[in-house]
């Protein structure tokens, strides 16, 4: 066999060979090579050479043999335009798959769920690739160019079309550096002041009619987009999907195979032979295809019939094919069949199989005498092992692997069989003889051994060592096998499956594998030319690949290389005894990665080296192995394809959502070419590469798309893969680049040429004109963006513009150039163009748009004489200011240009506050308010320059231009007099003067701009100080030189008294900041700190206070009294309040606090407290006298801000001077010493006010308060909260109140329920009873005689005396429950207590019964409405039965004690009543009573059936809870028992001796078997 072997190796490179599937063109002398229609012309796309013999070709056949040419069915073959671009892409674009490489697509991986079972996924490999939608370019027209969204160079802008920092020119006052926080709005509403000008400042840079900078993105948007929207697509409508594989369908061939899909009828007139159903494909030199009736169909190429192997009897003796398997050398086709049959082919005799392996039987396993499948079972998968005929292995589905070796022995045939996977059943199958439709009788669940996949190690086209061990990959739902047939067979590899990588137990079956064998490098270069460099290496020795195995579970695709490794052992004769040293081959397996795929993975394929294609049930996929993320995907419905076991589904063998997924045998893979095996036809597919995409759009006439497509993949944006493309970005952009500048020349020679320009797209059909402008705006655009990637413009400016130039249509160029101007991609343009585009929008009168095109190019770019005409025309400052600093490098005339504006609104401003507003020279404040905005812009302009940037955008100038600037405009504005600009002859005087001819002062610009808004300018000045320049005092402007002018000007008699101020913060605050260069006198800085103090302005005090902060910290003054009075004048308590306290004045630093009013009472208060505290330790832990007096004195006042917080702050630091404070409220401010005590007195209260009170608070009354002021405070509380004086009293600590004084007290007042508190507190609860009976016979006697003589005042007396009655009587059953409760140490007789307090409430109600009318006493219902007496009665009487209810409510509540008997106490008080009332009738006293005890009843029946709801919820939802809780306790698996399996400890119940603690056993972790044992995670058996 060994020598079979080697023949068969020796085939290696025989007509398989000849075959060629390369894209490239091949032969350039062939005359079909650009010929004939991709869909038609298979032939020569599949064209294997047969006819030209079967000798053995050397391995090169492969490019010399003609390919084909993608051609789209609309192509025009005569010629043209067409064909001129497919040439510019050259041959390059069609190349053979194996060598196609780089592939990127758009991916999003993300985490893979863990919790599904069987879930196929590492968790430390790469993540689920998330399929994004491709991004399609619209619908192929000549005029569509592919969207783009170019990275913009400039700035964000706003709104209006500003740039950002354009649109922050100074906002006065809202920003300033002199400002301490952020300043009030303006003081003057006029624009008569600068101050007004903030609030328009965002409206416009410029004055109207200027918008500069007014371009935003989303303008970016060309004529060509509004077109396409409204003539080509609809913006309803969703774009085509972008084309991954293009399709051809053979159907030649699918009329031998489809034939019985027709009626009989049909067949037998076309005279076509049914060789039944296709069932599985291969595919690899040769198209083979095996039916169901046994038969097994030849086809080359060309859709040639070459023969069928087998007969019309197959389909009885051997069943359906269900496997196939083609030599590599094509001469031999395996077979394997439903039966469990194996055929061997010849193709050069059909007819009979060459070899024949029948199935055996359990009984002849057993027996040892055969091996081999059962009778029955299905084949699964066949191959051939390496290049031999005879050597076959095989799979069933039952998870039988074998090993088949078909040779002959003295010429009979003599096949050997060795099992390499898999147990023989336990049973037989059933007979096959019954027919393939009724073999199976039941459904047979799916074993964990079953075979899902088999394949063994193809060779490659170069060989690798691996190759001698004729590997062989098998893979079941648990676990990968490699195994090794030579030397000896071996299991070189296993892999188990995770658990993790289980998910469902449909996905548990899902398993699919494929080699990828050895071939040379040279197959993964990136276009035929480097390919052919390759090919002169010495001796044509190119290094290989290393054999890569894919396989997948579920979802989960895994990576696997395979390599030999030798190592070196020292064998020992057995007979000579001599050790010898060999070198020992052994496999390595190396796991590359794995990452996770869209769905359950059902076919898998290689692509070519690098890439992998996998059909899931929705969509091919195809990944990149070197990136492991998705690269391309296109829909296809997995199910349309043939499964070889769908027929099994109609006896129930098989379900049928198993049987139809299983269509791996539909799919292969040969030289780049998917083949596919539908279920109505057989289609073969080829990835489209950048090439085949681009000159689909030219094949369109789309040459517009084409370039964007093209510029796409040279800044590596395009979609899907880059096959054909270099590795090297640099080498791919050259190609790119190169093809991309060919179309561009194309497309703008056939835009322009003559025959385009008189061709049928200009006249409709019915001759009407047509407007092609979007055709040539979207050249420009397209050309546009190309030229932007390329960083090549030379086209675009000169053979571009020339074409639209010498065509009369520059116009629509320079608008369509102008958005990249405007979005910074382009930046230079030559000055021809830019004057042009300049003068068209000056013609169409759009100043706007000058201004925003000036600002938006280079300087360098501009005819400057224009720009500066234009500006100046209309008032165009911002692009003004630009031109003069960008261009020319002159930064003093934008400053002379603004100056002059500052003076016309200067000058207005004296003319109208000089004008009468009924004189003609009074001007409104519209007519200057565009001067005024412009003439702003000098602050933020001379700022930009003196810190180094540019107006507006605020990029850093260079250091020598920024030195020049600064230079200069220092120069010009501190200048001691007038200045002749621009310098030389032609200049003029820059003059400041209000008046025409008036005299100019001293330093005339500095003067101008300070009276124009000093706060302003100064801001601009503190900018500049911090920049390094002035740094240098040698030069003719420093630090110092400026603060000297700015002195000088101060001196001057004519500043307001605005300028003065914030010239003196200006001085004070930069003084400090830089001592090293300004350096003044002290009598200086002592005017300024003066000055400072002076001013009366409120709105600036706190902003000269923190400059006065800062001029303290560098100097002294000498005149600290006299100082520190005009602070306090001023309101600067902040530098007091440091002063005072450096130097220990505690009674004046209390008295900043309490003359500040910036700060609110509670800082004030906190703030006293504190100063308090640290004068207490400085003086030995007393308060100063002098402080204790200011405080005293300052009562009045401490008591209007808070006076809880003033109580707390005596109480803590005062505590002699309660009656003080008291007195300093007034003598009729009865409520605030209410409040002052109650504060000192209830700490209840004084909790819940605790938010309020700034200071540290006692836990119980202040033991400071003098006794008489507490028995005031009882008064007080008495007078205005009498319902809560008992919770007051109840607060106090024991013996703090005279309890008599208190009683007495509160018995004036009449809070009677107070007094019967005292009482029972004071140890005696029968006296507290018997003054509770006195109080309530007096109010009720009062309700009594109110009824009885009703008056106006009777309605208010009742009511009060009610609420007093029914307080009493809450207050003394109170009293009865307490002394009641077991614990109460009382031992007063407690039924006499309950017996005096209800027989005193029925004696008040029988009272008040006497004066009531019959209708009264009876039920609301009988009330006349028009008795308002009667009510009243009503009324009253409810409320005191009510209260009788209530007592004898308390009373059963405590009735359980045996002090106490309910029918003893209800007898005695019917027996005291009827005694006690001898006027009163027994029918009335027992009504009465019946009526007070029907009442009760009723109560206690409501509340018994609220008991009884309330036990029906609550048991409802105790149900409910036990039944979800049963229901979870249901789930899983139930222990056998309650304890450990392993150790027989209990995981609950009692402790046994030498176990472990509770704690310990409850934080222990339980293991539950699938079995129902649990263990002890310690105990678990290994």
């Amino acid at each position: 066999m060994n020598g079979t072997h080697d023949a068969d190796g020796d085939r290696r490179n025989g007509p398989s060979d000849e075959l060629h599937f390369s894209d490239s063109e091949g032969d350039p002398e062939s005359p079909d090579a650009d010929a004939g229609d991709y869909s038609t012309r298979f032939d020569e796309l599949m064209s294997d050479g047969e006819e030209d013999g079967d000798g053995a070709h050397d391995g090169t056949d492969d490019e010399e043999e003609e390919g084909f040419v993608y051609e789209g069915v609309d192509a025009d073959p005569t010629g043209g335009y067409r064909d001129r671009l497919r040439d510019v892409l050259g041959p390059d674009h069609e190349e053979d798959e194996l060598d196609e490489e780089q592939e990127v697509e758009r991916s999003l991986v993300h985490e893979v769920e863990e919790n599904e079972k069987f879930a196929a996924t590492i968790e430390d490999e790469a993540g689920h690739v998330h399929i994004l939608p491709p991004q399609e370019p619209q619908a192929a027209s000549p005029k569509t160019p592919l969207p783009s969204t170019p990275a913009p160079r400039m700035p964000s802008y706003l709104g209006n079309g500003t740039p950002a920092h354009s649109a922050r020119p100074y906002l006065h006052p809202s920003i300033s550096r002199l400002r301490s926080i952020t300043p009030q709005p303006s003081r003057t509403p006029s624009a008569a002041s600068a101050a007004t000008l903030h609030s328009h400042l965002h409206e416009s840079t410029s004055a109207a009619p200027s918008h500069f900078s007014a371009l935003s993105r989303s303008s970016f948007v060309t004529n060509l987009s509004a077109h396409i929207a409204q003539d080509e697509t609809s913006r309803g409508q969703t774009q085509p999907m972008r084309e991954v594989l293009r399709w051809t369908q053979l159907r030649i061939l699918g009329e031998h195979i489809y034939v019985g899909q027709t009626s009989s009828k049909v067949s037998s007139l076309l005279g076509a032979q049914s060789y039944g159903s296709p069932t599985v494909l291969a595919a690899n030199g040769l198209i083979c295809i095996g039916t169901d009736t046994g038969r097994v169909l030849v086809f080359d190429f060309k859709q040639t019939l070459k023969c069928v192997c087998g007969n019309e009897s197959s389909e009885k003796s051997v069943g359906a094919v269900t496997a196939l398997a083609l030599s590599f050398d094509h001469t031999y086709v395996a077979v394997g069949h439903a039966t469990g049959h194996i055929e061997l082919y010849d193709l050069r005799s059909p007819k009979v199989p060459a070899r024949v392996v029948a199935p055996t039987t359990l009984s002849a396993v057993a027996s040892g005498r055969q091996e081999g499948h059962i009778t029955g079972s299905r084949i699964v998968s066949i191959g051939f092992v390496a290049g031999r005929h005879t050597a076959l292995l095989s799979a069933d589905d039952s998870g039988l692997a074998f090993y088949h070796s078909l040779g002959k022995v003295f010429f009979v045939d003599a096949t050997d069989i060795l099992r390499i996977l898999g147990k023989y059943p336990d049973e037989e199958a059933p007979d096959a003889s019954l027919g393939l439709g009724h073999r199976f009788r039941r459904r047979r669940a799916r074993k964990p051994a079953t075979i899902l996949s088999m394949a063994p190690l193809p060779l490659g086209t170069c060989t690798h060592p691996t190759d001698t061990y004729n590997l062989v990959a098998l893979l079941t739902p648990i676990k990968l096998v490699i195994v090794g047939l030579k030397p000896s067979p071996k299991t070189w590899y296993r892999r188990h499956r995770e658990n993790g990588e289980e998910v469902s137990s449909k996905s548990k079956f899902k398993g699919t594998l494929a080699w990828f064998p050895s071939v040379s490098s040279n197959a993964d270069l990136s276009s035929p030319s480097e390919r052919d460099s390759k090919k002169s290496q010495v001796n044509g020795i190119h290094p290989s690949s290393t054999p890569t195995l894919a396989y997948s579970w579920g979802e989960c695709l895994h990576l696997l290389r395979v390599s030999e490794d030798k190592v070196t052992q020292t064998v020992k004769d057995a007979k000579s005894g001599k050790t010898t040293k060999v070198e020992v081959g052994r496999i390595v397996f190396e796991e590359m990665g794995s990452w996770t795929a869209g769905d359950d993975i059902l076919a898998l394929q290689w692509l070519n080296v690098n890439q992998i294609i996998v059909l899931t049930p929705a969509a091919f996929e195809i990944y990149d192995v070197r990136t492991f993320k998705l690269v391309e995907s296109e829909r296809f419905d997995a199910w349309t394809l043939v499964s070889p076991v769908l027929s099994h589904t109609t006896n129930g063998s098989l379900t049928y959502s198993d049987a139809v997924s299983e269509v791996a045998h539909s799919v292969r893979m040969y030289k780049g070419k998917v083949f596919l095996l539908g279920q109505h036809g057989v289609q073969v597919g080829t990835l489209l590469t950048w090439a085949d995409r681009i000159l689909s759009f030219v094949s369109d006439g789309d040459f517009l798309s084409a370039i964007e497509l093209t510029r796409s993949y040279y800044i590596g944006e395009a979609p899907g893969n880059r096959n054909g493309l270099p590795d090297d970005p640099e080498k791919l952009k050259v190609v790119v680049g190169q093809k991309m500048r060919e179309l561009m020349v194309a497309s703008a020679q056939y835009a322009f040429s003559e025959e385009r320009m008189l061709d049928s797209t200009h006249v409709t059909a019915d001759g009407r004109g047509v407007d092609r402008t979007e055709l040539f705006e979207g050249l420009v655009s397209a050309c546009a963006r190309a030229c932007i990637a390329l960083d090549d413009y030379e086209f675009f400016f000169e053979d571009l513009f020339g074409f639209y130039d010498n065509n009369c249509i520059s116009a629509i160029f320079l608008r369509q150039l102008e958005p990249f101007m405007i979005s910074g991609e382009i930046r230079h343009v030559p000055p021809r163009i830019t004057q042009r585009l300049v003068a068209l929008h000056a013609e169409d009168n759009r100043p706007d748009l000058v201004e925003r095109l000036i600002w938006h190019i280079e300087p360098d770019c501009l005819d400057t004489n224009q720009a500066i005409m234009l500006c100046q025309r209309h008032h165009l400052y911002d692009a003004l200011i630009y031109v003069y600093t960008r261009a020319l490098r002159d930064y003093v005339a934008p400053v002379v240009e603004l100056l002059g504006l500052v003076r016309r609104v200067q000058q207005w401003r004296r003319q109208r506050a000089e004008a009468s507003p009924t004189s003609t020279s009074f001007m409104d404040e519209q007519s200057i308010e565009p001067v005024v905005l412009n003439a702003y812009k000098i602050y933020p302009f001379i700022a930009d320059t003196l810190t180094g940037l540019t107006y507006p955008s605020e990029e850093p100038l260079p250091e020598e231009e920024a030195f020049q600037a600064k230079n200069d405009v220092y120069k010009f504005l501190f200048y001691g007099r007038s200045s002749v600009w621009p310098e030389g002859e032609d200049g003029k005087l820059v003059l400041t003067s209000e008046e025409e001819n008036g005299v100019e002062p001293t330093y005339p610009y500095t003067r101008l701009l300070l009276r124009f808004d000093p706060e302003a300018f100064l801001h601009t000045l503190d900018l500049a100080f911090e920049d390094a320049y002035l740094n240098d005092d040698s030069r003719d402007v420093s630090r110092f030189v400026i603060v000297k002018i700015l002195l000088e000007i101060l001196a001057s008699p004519e500043l307001s008294q605005e300028e003065r101020t914030f010239i003196h913060i200006f001085v004070a605050r930069n003084v400090p900041k830089y001592p090293q260069f300004i350096q003044i006198q002290p009598s200086v800085l002592h005017n300024i700190l003066i000055g400072l103090a002076e001013d009366s302005d409120p709105s600036t005090r706190e902003d000269r206070q923190l400059a006065a902060e800062f001029l303290l910290s560098a100097y002294t003054p000498h005149e600290s009294k006299r100082i520190l009075e005009l602070f306090r004048h001023a309101g600067f308590f902040r530098i007091l309040r440091s002063w005072y306290k450096q130097e220990k004045q505690w009674p004046e630093l209390l008295g900043t606090y309490l003359e500040d009013s910036a700060l609110s009472s509670h800082d004030v208060f906190i703030s006293l407290h504190d100063v308090m505290k640290t004068a207490k330790r400085a003086n030995k832990r007393k308060l100063p006298r002098a402080v204790s007096d200011k405080l005293v004195n300052s009562f009045p006042s401490l008591l209007v801000a808070d006076i809880a917080n003033t109580a707390a702050l005596v109480d803590e630091h005062l505590p002699d001077e309660h009656e003080a404070a008291l007195e300093a409220l007034g003598p009729h401010a009865e409520h605030e010493r209410f409040l002052y005590l109650q504060y000192l007195l209830h700490p209840i209260r004084r909790k819940h006010a605790e938010d309020d009170i700034a200071l540290p608070r006692r836990s119980t009354a202040s033991p400071h308060v003098p006794p008489h002021l507490r028995q005031s405070f009882v008064s007080l509380h008495c007078r205005f909260e009498p319902s809560g004086v008992i919770p007051a009293l109840q607060s106090l600590p024991e013996g703090y109140l005279d309890g008599q004084e208190a009683a007495r007290t509160c018995e004036e007042n009449e809070v009677f329920a107070a007094v019967v508190w005292l009482a029972d507190h004071g140890g005696d609860p029968q006296t507290a009873m018997s003054q509770a009976e006195t109080f309530e016979q007096r109010l009720s006697t009062r309700v009594a005689d109110a009824l009885a003589s009703p008056s106006e005042d009777s309605v208010e007396a009742i009511s009060d005396s009610l609420q007093k009655l029914a307080a009493v009587a809450d207050t003394a059953t109170t009293i009865c429950v307490e002394r009641s409760q077991p614990t109460s140490p009382s031992s007063a007789p407690l039924e006499d207590l309950w017996f005096q307090l209800l027989s005193s409430q029925i004696d008040c109600v029988q009272r008040v019964a006497t004066c009531c009318s019959l209708a009264a006493l009876g039920p609301s219902e009988r009330i006349p409405p028009d008795d308002p007496h009667a009510q009243h009665q009503h009324a009253a009487i409810s409320s005191l039965r009510a209260l009788v209810h209530k007592t004898f409510g308390a009373l059963m509540s405590v009735s359980a004690t045996r002090a106490v008997s309910f029918p003893r106490l209800f007898k005695r008080l019917v027996g005291s009543a009827g005694a006690a009332k001898a006027h009163v009738s027994k029918g009335t006293l027992y009504t009465e009573f019946r009526t007070i005890l029907t009442g009760m009843l009723e109560s206690f029946r409501a509340e018994g059936d609220m008991l009884v709801i309330t036990k029906h919820l609550v048991d409802r939802d105790v149900a409910d809870t036990v039944a979800e809780l049963v229901a979870a306790r249901s789930r899983g698996w139930a222990p056998a028992r309650g304890a450990c399996a392993a150790c027989g400890v209990a995981f609950a119940g009692s402790k046994k001796a030498g176990e472990p603690d509770e704690a310990e056993v409850q934080d222990e972790k339980v293991v539950v078997s699938r079995t129902g044992a649990i263990y002890h995670s310690r105990c678990l058996p290994v």
